[in-house]
C-alpha cells in the first residue's frame, strides 16, 4: 500500500507541476504584445502611426525616437492605444532606433526596439514673386509677427491625450492639389523657409472642409498665413488651413470630418487664391498626403 501511495503522490505532484508550468507559460505569453506600424514611407515629411489593439492589461506605453518622448493615448476604440510620430521635413537620412516601453498593470515592464531607416528625399526649388512687405516686413509689423509666432508655439504645445479623429483623413478642398510639400522657396530672389504644406488651387470663395474631426484651437487672421484655422485631432496631431477669405469656424468648438470651416481666399503671403494645407505632429512638419495613406478603424 505504501508503494501505491507513493506512486499516486508522485503522479499528483507531476500533474500539479505541469499545470503550474502551463499557467506560468500562459501568463508569460500575455506580455507578447504586437505593435503595428502604418506608414507610407520612411522619408522626411512622413508620418508613422503605431498602434496596440488590446491594452486591457497595460497601464502606460511610451516611445522614444530622435530624442523625443511620445506617449500612447487611447484611440476611438477604448481598447486601442495609438501614437503618431512625424519624420520632420528637415530630418537627415540614416538609421534611427525607436524604443518602446510597456508598463503592465502588475508592474512588469517590457522593452521593444525597432530600427527605422530613413532614406533621402529631394525637394525642388521654386521662385515666387509677392508683395515686398511679405518678404521684408516693415518695422511696424515686427511686434505683430513676434506675437503670432508665440501664439502658434503655444497652440502646437497643446496635447490632447486621446484621439479625436473619426476614420480616414480627407482632402479638405475639391480644387487641384499641388504636391509641393518641402519646396525650397525663394521669394523676390530672397531664400526663405521650405514650404511645409501643400497648396490646393480652387476658385475664390470655394468651401474648405475639416480633413478630420477635432477641436478648433485657432481661428485668426495672421500676417503671413492670412485667415487661418488650426484643428487639434488629439495625440499631438494638428492640421492647418491658411489664406481663407472667410473663417466659418470658432475657436474652442468641435468640428466633424467634412464640416465646412472656411472659404478659399488670398489673404497673407500668396500669389493668388488657394488653400495652404499643413500638418504638424509634436512640432514635426509632415506632408498632409502621408496622413491620407493611414488606415483607421
Amino acid at each position: 500500500m505504501k508503494k501505491i501511495y507513493l506512486i499516486i503522490v508522485l503522479v499528483f505532484s507531476l500533474v500539479s507541476l505541469c499545470l503550474s508550468c502551463l499557467q506560468d507559460e500562459n501568463k508569460q505569453s500575455a506580455y507578447d504584445i504586437t505593435v503595428d506600424l502604418d506608414y507610407r514611407a520612411f522619408q522626411p515629411g512622413e508620418v508613422i502611426k503605431l498602434s496596440i489593439k488590446d491594452i486591457s492589461d497595460i497601464k502606460v506605453v511610451q516611445s522614444r525616437f530622435l530624442g523625443k518622448k511620445y506617449c500612447f493615448g487611447k484611440g476611438r476604440n477604448a481598447s486601442e492605444a495609438l501614437v503618431f510620430i512625424g519624420l520632420d521635413l528637415g530630418l537627415k537620412p540614416g538609421t534611427y532606433q525607436m524604443d518602446i516601453s510597456v508598463l503592465y498593470d502588475d508592474g512588469k515592464i517590457q522593452h521593444l526596439k525597432k530600427k527605422i531607416s530613413v532614406v533621402e528625399k529631394e525637394f525642388p526649388v521654386k521662385r515666387l514673386w509677392v508683395e515686398e512687405k511679405f518678404v521684408t516686413p516693415p518695422p511696424k509689423v515686427h511686434e505683430r509677427i513676434r506675437w503670432e509666432s508665440e501664439l502658434l508655439r503655444a497652440v502646437y504645445d497643446i496635447f490632447t491625450p486621446r484621439w479625436l479623429g473619426d476614420g480616414k483623413f480627407i482632402i479638405p478642398s475639391e480644387g487641384k492639389a499641388v504636391p509641393n510639400f518641402g519646396e525650397r522657396r525663394i521669394f523676390n530672389n530672397k531664400p526663405r523657409s521650405s514650404h511645409s504644406g501643400v497648396d490646393i488651387t480652387s476658385p475664390f470663395g470655394s468651401p474648405v472642409k475639416a480633413s478630420n474631426s477635432g477641436k478648433i484651437v485657432l481661428a485668426n487672421d495672421l500676417y503671413f498665413a492670412g485667415k487661418t484655422v488650426i484643428i487639434d485631432h488629439g495625440l499631438g496631431v494638428f492640421t492647418l488651413y491658411c489664406h481663407f477669405s472667410r473663417i466659418l469656424a470658432k475657436r474652442g468648438t468641435f468640428v466633424k470630418r467634412g464640416e465646412i470651416i472656411g472659404e478659399i481666399g488670398a489673404t497673407g503671403r500668396v500669389t493668388g487664391p488657394h488653400l495652404h494645407w499643413g500638418v504638424k505632429i509634436l512640432g514635426s512638419r509632415v506632408d498632409p498626403f502621408s496622413l491620407l495613406s493611414l488606415e483607421f478603424e
